[in-house]
């Protein structure tokens, strides 16, 4: 295999719990726990964290600050809203943040997927007007951070005079992500984006978007990195991983299954849900939609719905395979996120080679001393 996955976690800023669809065990949405999470994360070796947005989620960038504070290495990937926000002012928020973190910002590009919520903003753009004004605003935000004075009049922004006056650690600008499988995503992402992220669909599916979004890169004289985002259900045995699977579904009824997807299907416009709710269409009997690939979280969850169930070998084969379809990033997560950042770091990291240097570090300095230490760090809860 090539170079080691980078591999990120997830900071649940819309609650947690044991099961999806109900309110047994739920834990709230709290600073406390979300750093419990993070430096977790920074002490097991993730590379970074998502934080979602929304109208239910804590806010991104105000969680991030916190959260940057109190770890060490850990980047985090914070929500970038066109049409929510000004580029000028985000622009100055970016470079702000990219120098209380010391240069661990990472910039997700929302550009939005429920017209329902996005009036709740004041946005009534449809879909593809939404990504032309994502399109001006990248164009702006992006010369700013590089320390351009702007002048630019287009069909959403205006501004004159524009300049960044304190300027990031990461130059020209802190990395862009973003998903959007629509060909207008695809587009915006081969002109401007850094990295491409898509959520968790069957190889070949994956592997065709990859090449597609690559494509139009590439006419462009570009090249893009791409990510895909998983939920994790990894066990010592196929068996266990299978009933976990089971039990964190076990309590959606069948009423909240179908409330869901009629949201998913009729108010939303996001192309990379309808591909994610085409995967089993509601039906509880559909859900491994490919080898070691469960589709239950998307029965009620909006956005990345889909797992991957089983060893440690078996998972991590899947992953190699998302690999050679072009997979750069993992950005994982799973319920609830802070026991399982623990599980997915003991039981996945050894079979994907990561977090091999802390032990050959360990095993090297042993060796000089001859002090016959063979054994293998581990972290628990």
């Amino acid at each position: 295999m090539s170079k080691p996955l980078d591999f990120f976690w997830f900071i649940p800023t819309h609650g947690d719990g044991r099961y999806l669809g109900s309110g047994d065990g739920e834990r709230q949405p709290d600073f406390r726990y979300f750093k419990q999470i993070a430096q977790a994360a920074d002490q097991l070796g993730y590379e970074g964290v998502l934080l979602p947005t929304g109208q239910n989620c804590e806010e991104s960038w105000i969680t991030a600050t916190g959260l940057a504070t109190v770890t060490e290495r850990l980047k985090y990937l914070v929500a970038l809203r066109p049409g929510v926000t000004l580029p000028t002012f985000a622009a100055r928020q970016a470079a702000a943040l990219d120098r209380l973190s010391n240069g661990r910002l990472l910039l997700n590009v929302v550009v939005g997927g429920n017209p329902v919520e996005l009036a709740g903003d004041g946005v009534f753009l449809p879909h593809g007007e939404r990504y032309e004004q994502a399109a001006e605003f990248l164009t702006i935000f992006r010369r700013l951070l590089s320390g351009e004075t702007v002048d630019f009049h287009g069909k959403h922004y205006r501004v004159e005079g524009g300049r960044l006056d304190q300027r990031a650690v990461q130059q020209s600008h802190p990395p862009i992500y973003l998903g959007g499988s629509s060909d207008a995503g695809q587009e915006l992402a081969a002109e401007q984006i850094d990295t491409y992220l898509t959520w968790g669909e069957p190889v070949a599916q994956v592997a065709e978007k990859v090449a597609a979004a690559q494509a139009k890169a590439t006419a462009r004289g570009r090249k893009l990195r791409f990510g895909i985002r998983l939920h994790f259900i990894v066990r010592e045995t196929e068996e266990e991983a299978w009933r976990e699977a089971d039990r964190l579904i076990s309590k959606v009824s069948d009423s909240q299954i179908a409330a869901a997807q009629a949201r998913f299907t009729q108010q939303m416009d996001s192309v990379g849900q309808r591909r994610m709710a085409d995967l089993h269409g509601g039906d509880r009997n559909k859900l491994l939609v490919a080898p070691n690939l469960w589709a239950g979280v998307g029965l009620v969850r909006n956005g990345a719905g889909t797992a991957l169930v089983g060893t440690p070998d078996q998972v991590a084969e899947r992953l190699r395979e998302y690999q050679e379809a072009g997979i750069d990033l993992v950005i994982g997560s799973g319920y609830p996120h802070l026991e399982e950042s623990y599980r997915v770091a003991e039981l996945l990291f050894p079979a994907l080679g990561l977090g091999n240097k802390k032990q050959t570090l360990v095993e090297t300095v042993s060796n000089e001393f001859s002090v016959g230490f063979h054994g293998k760090e581990q972290i628990r809860v």
